[in-house]
């Protein structure tokens, strides 16, 4: 056999010829022993060990950790971790094993932090090895992905190639004739009445669309752009929209926005639960579905979870008046006539099934019969987005509760919220004990990190459906904390605990499609499984481990798939069969990109703005004016010569640089978009760097 490198394998593929009669094999094929590059005799002894690691990139100037998973109890392994050319950088023991309970295996955590050029390396230990990157910014290509997966997941439209490449697809489910459910008749509106509500994103891996899991994915988006603005501004994303007069997540947060509008009755103001035919399609593209759609059921949860989400959109887009004339106060109308029927119809809970007036149905429920919680993200939102004292009476701060946010439980939103505003609120509400809600839960999180076997945010209780989601918007928890605080720790445990999306967790799995060594590949999602290509959309984040009302077989029954194991951490299968565990959803997505974008927003802060030896004292250099609209103009009140200026977004990426030879410089910044920049000034070998703020 000739040399194989295995880490370039990425995918196997098998097929079985059906025959020259056109018979089909329906049995099972077991395959004892796939060799590449080396012989049958020549199998090496198998490893005790697992060695469990973030597959996609460990970061320059941040924590890494390697954990090894074993089924028994060790101690004083040695490891040894090599360049590309096979130099040792590090080698050292594993230390004795803990047991982590969660997924009934002794891990050993490795610390390699010192590893810190940017490169390829190898880790090996006992008759394993694993090839593991560190990069700048090893993140860039998967948060592209991950954002983008919403784009693929877009309904009432043909993707092009030219935005979708290989997943170009035709259009599907225009839902221009959507009739109104039994179960949703209203004056003006009744049964079988025809309305048109396109737009909208895929919900999960059917072809449904639901508002209330919408509220918590639009909400996340939305937020990141309110948090992390200026980096949002300046980045593009190949989108049928991209590089128009709305920063790209905008564009792609309309089209999701746009449909929810038309999820509101114009006659009171009741927002529909979802739109949906009465069953699930077949494994089917969205050019072959016909099946009748219906917009069902009004509810309590699906009024407030439209209210507060268009109440944060109303503010985001009250700086874009000129591109959407109206729009601004079209939401901010939309979210106050929600509220006020929520407040007419508290307790209008969502059930489907035998006995229920839609009993008929048998599509996602999102159920939800404790709407507490909304109401109070609602009332937070609507005061922040208005300022009027109707909703500001309405919160009551020490009712909301931490906790790790998801579409059933929204406390934790109204809290991200209160932080980002924490100033122009406090003489209204009580915003300490609200922050200081916040910091107890982002504490829980980071001590687990720091103490865990695994070093993760996870605990037992959070390995039920979705637990991947979980994780993202614990990291957003951690990274909110550090903002309120100023505390490293906090953003120590992030970066840390990202791994687990990436492979160190309880399977081995990298959960993102498209990315890692060990990445899954039959998610539950209609689109990848129809497409007729074999690699899944790209970007997309699987539900995760699921331990929750979940039996042996999981909802693989009859297909011969089961979960290799019983433990919460790893009750986990990558097969299309198993929608508890392999599905996706735009609410596990939301969070991703969020921590993502933020944690890509302090890694080149901290990069940009380090202090060195090398440091230009500030007193030296001048640059005015600031606040700036045009020409901003750099002087250096000494002799030395200013070599070069160069012009970063906040969160480091470099705009422009010019070079120059004198004492004084000039840029011209009228065509950048306002916000906060970093103008980096060079000179005679030193730099400093100065905040901007651009009108």
């Amino acid at each position: 056999p000739c040399p194989v490198d295995p880490s370039k394998i990425r995918f196997l593929q098998f097929f079985v010829n059906p025959g020259t009669n056109g018979g089909q094999y329906n049995g099972t094929l077991t395959i004892d022993w796939i060799s590449f590059g080396a012989p049958l005799e020549a199998i090496p002894p198998a490893s005790a060990f697992d060695i469990r690691y973030n597959q996609v990139s460990y970061l320059k100037g941040r924590n890494k950790t390697i954990s090894i998973a074993a089924q028994s109890s060790f101690s004083n392994q040695a490891y040894t971790v090599l360049d590309n050319s096979d130099n040792v950088v590090l080698s050292g023991t594993t230390g004795s094993s803990s047991l982590w309970s969660d997924s009934g295996e002794h891990i050993a955590n490795v610390d390699i932090t010192s590893v810190d050029d940017e490169g390829t390396y190898r880790f090996q230990l006992d008759q394993e090895q694993i090839t593991f990157k560190v990069s700048q910014d090893g993140y860039a290509d998967l948060r592209e992905e991950a954002f983008k997966y919403y784009y693929y997941n877009r309904s009432s439209t043909a993707l092009e190639a030219t935005h979708a490449g290989v997943y170009a697809r035709q259009a599907g489910t225009p839902d221009t004739q959507v009739k109104i459910h039994s179960s949703a008749v209203s004056p003006g509106r009744p049964e079988n009445f025809v309305i048109s509500s396109p737009k909208g994103w895929y919900d999960a891996g059917d072809y449904n669309k639901y508002v209330v899991n919408s509220g918590i994915s639009t909400y996340t988006l939305l937020a990141a752009f309110e948090h992390y603005k200026t980096e949002w501004e300046n980045l593009q994303y190949n989108i049928p929209e991209q590089g128009g007069n709305l920063p790209d997540i905008l564009d792609e947060v309309l089209w999701n926005l746009d449909w929810m509008l038309t999820m509101q009755d114009p006659h009171d103001g009741g927002v529909y639960h979802k739109l949906t035919a009465k069953n699930f399609s077949g494994r089917i593209m969205p050019a072959q579905y016909n099946l009748d759609r219906y917009v069902v059921q009004k509810s309590t949860a699906a009024a407030l979870n439209f209210a507060a989400v268009t109440a944060v959109a109303s503010r985001v887009f009250s700086s874009y008046e000129s591109v959407r004339p109206g729009f601004s106060a079209q939401l901010e109308q939309a979210a106050k006539d929600a509220y006020d029927w929520a407040q007419a119809n508290p307790a209008v809970y969502y059930r489907q099934g035998s006995g229920t007036p839609v009993s008929d149905i048998n599509t996602g429920e999102y159920g939800d019969s404790n709407v507490t919680d909304e109401f109070q993200w609602a009332a937070v939102e609507l005061f922040i987005t208005t300022r009027e004292n109707t909703y500001r009476d309405d919160i009551n701060v020490s009712s909301i509760g931490g906790g790790t946010p998801s579409w059933p439980y929204s406390d934790p939103l109204a809290l991200i919220s209160i932080a980002q505003y924490t100033t122009s609120l406090a003489s209204s509400i009580n915003v300490t004990a609200a922050n200081n809600t916040l910091l107890e839960t982002a504490d829980e999180l980071k001590n687990r990190v720091n103490s865990s076997p695994m070093k993760i945010t996870m605990d037992t209780n959070d390995y039920s459906w979705g637990s991947n989601g979980a994780v993202g918007n614990q990291l957003m928890l951690l990274i909110r904390a550090y903002e309120l605080s100023k505390d490293e720790s906090y953003l120590d445990a992030a970066y840390t605990a990202m791994d687990y999306i990436f492979g160190r967790n309880g399977t081995g799995y990298s959960y993102v499609t498209g990315f890692g060594d060990r990445q899954v590949f039959e998610p539950h999602h209609r689109i990848s499984d129809a497409d007729g290509i074999s690699a899944p959309v790209p970007g997309m984040i699987v539900g995760g481990p699921q331990n929750e009302n979940n039996p042996d077989t999981g909802d693989c029954s009859g297909s011969g798939v089961s979960f290799p194991t019983n433990f919460p951490a790893s009750k986990y299968v990558d097969h299309w069969c198993s929608y508890s565990t392999n599905e996706i959803t735009i609410n596990w997505n939301a969070p991703l990109v969020y921590a993502m974008h933020a944690l890509n927003f302090y890694q080149n802060e901290n990069v940009t703005l380090s202090v060195g030896e090398n440091e230009i004292n500030q007193n030296t250099i001048k640059v005015f004016p600031n606040p700036i609209s045009d020409v901003l103009n750099i002087q250096s009140s000494l002799a030395n010569t200013i070599s070069k200026v160069e012009l970063y977004s906040i969160q480091g990426k470099k705009i422009l640089s010019k070079e120059i030879d004198n004492t004084t410089a000039s840029l011209n910044i009228s065509n950048i978009t306002s916000g906060l920049y970093l103008v980096k000034i060079i000179s005679e070998g030193q730099s400093h760097t100065s905040k901007i703020i651009k009108q």
